[in-house]
């Protein structure tokens, strides 16, 4: 039986700036942490073989020393570019698309194992190859030459560092915008700016807010939620997304001028558990759960004045990402209880609200029901000023 992920990013830049990385996979290390090193025995050809050598004393030993040859299976001069490895009764397969754009190019990375081995393969080789595959695409956007213009936006991430601000700083950085993350400690795996503040004070950090173009803030910032709602924690979730958004307000009131985009975090367990509600922007936010509205509507009050030109409340709800602990923790849940009784079909989805000045739509995640405006219309272009309200 087949296992096959797909991921696709768009990248603004000719496609032939982008082939010219995809195409020599001696390159492959360089904007994929999860391999250390490549080595061809010929020419980029269809037929030629090669090695590879996956990240990690444990596997490079195993691999380095078992594992026999790779080989280019495909080979579409500027599109398409495939390497086969044979796995223990099994094959991987990892194929590199690229489709020309408006603007840019769009990438597809397709891994696939097949054969009686193919569980285990995705289970032991899938996240080595796949972990923080979009922040991969933006170390390739760079290798392949993207810089931000000089009136590009700048994008300030708080939290960015999560699973979801890695998301959109990778996509932000590929699609030519200026990324800053605000960070209480540095990672320096990311290919991002990196500032480093508390979340709790005004200080050096504030200088990321001033920028030759316009500026918007993301504000993604808050301890993760996987924990039991003692009230110890419950008073912990809420100061740490309380303070940190205070505190960009207090900021941002210091500057000369209004931040031109703001994106303030929220969640949609604001309205505790409703039941069969279907709720709006305009459903009333009830007392609710001290961990849910009791979190909620103290981090989304913080917000009030906020010294923006647009800005939008982003009710989310859990972010489903194969390398965000919750995903993880679904997935060992649901293998225990496959065999046994399953639980209701019903679940509540993703939600959202904006304020005025923002279109009402966000861009399709995990988190987020899928809308049907795209991205670049949710979001401003890379060198755009918003327009003046009324």
């Amino acid at each position: 039986m087949a296992r096959t992920t797909l991921y696709t990013q768009f990248i603004a830049l000719p496609t032939e700036l982008v082939w010219g990385v995809v195409a020599d996979p001696t390159r492959w290390p360089a904007w994929n942490p999860g391999v250390t090193s490549v080595r061809l025995h010929g020419p980029v050809a269809v037929g030629t073989t090669g090695d590879y050598l996956p990240r990690g004393r444990v596997y490079e030993t195993l691999h380095g020393r078992t594992a026999p040859p790779f080989v280019i299976s495909t080979l579409v001069p500027g599109r398409e570019l495939s390497i086969e490895q044979p796995e223990p009764v099994g094959r991987m397969r990892l194929t590199w698309t690229l489709t020309p754009r408006d603007g840019g190019t769009e990438i597809t990375q397709r891994l696939t194992f097949t054969g009686p081995s193919a569980p285990i393969a995705r289970m032991v080789v899938g996240p080595l190859l796949e972990t923080d595959a979009r922040v991969c695409f933006a170390r390739l956007a760079q290798l392949a030459g993207i810089e931000p213009a000089a009136t590009a936006i700048t994008a300030v991430i708080a939290g960015g560092t999560g699973a979801l601000g890695k998301h959109i700083a990778a996509d932000l950085t590929c699609r030519g915008y200026r990324v800053t993350i605000l960070t209480r400690r540095r990672d320096a795996g990311l290919p991002f700016n990196q500032v480093k503040w508390d979340g709790k004070s005004v200080g050096n950090w504030v200088a990321a807010l001033r920028n030759p173009g316009p500026t918007a803030i993301i504000n993604l910032a808050g301890k993760l939620v996987d924990c039991r709602p003692s009230k110890r924690n419950v008073d912990e979730l809420r100061r740490s997304r309380v303070d940190s958004t205070r505190v960009l307000v207090d900021a941002a009131a210091e500057l000369d001028a209004p931040i031109d985009y703001w994106v303030q975090a929220s969640t949609t367990a604001i309205w505790s558990d409703a039941g069969e509600t279907r709720c709006v922007e305009t459903t009333p936010i009830p007392v609710g759960l001290p961990q849910m509205t009791g979190v909620a509507e103290p981090w989304e009050r913080a917000f009030d004045g906020a010294n923006a030109t647009h800005s939008t409340i982003l009710r989310t709800s859990i972010v489903l990402d194969p390398q965000a602990p919750a995903l993880k923790c679904l997935g060992q849940l649901t293998k225990r209880a496959s065999a046994g009784a399953s639980a209701s079909a019903t679940s509540g989805s993703a939600g959202f609200t904006s304020r005025t000045g923002w279109p009402s739509c966000a861009p399709p995640s995990a988190s987020t029901p899928r809308s049907p405006c795209r991205t670049e219309s949710w979001w401003p272009p890379p060198t755009s000023r918003p327009a003046t309200e009324t």
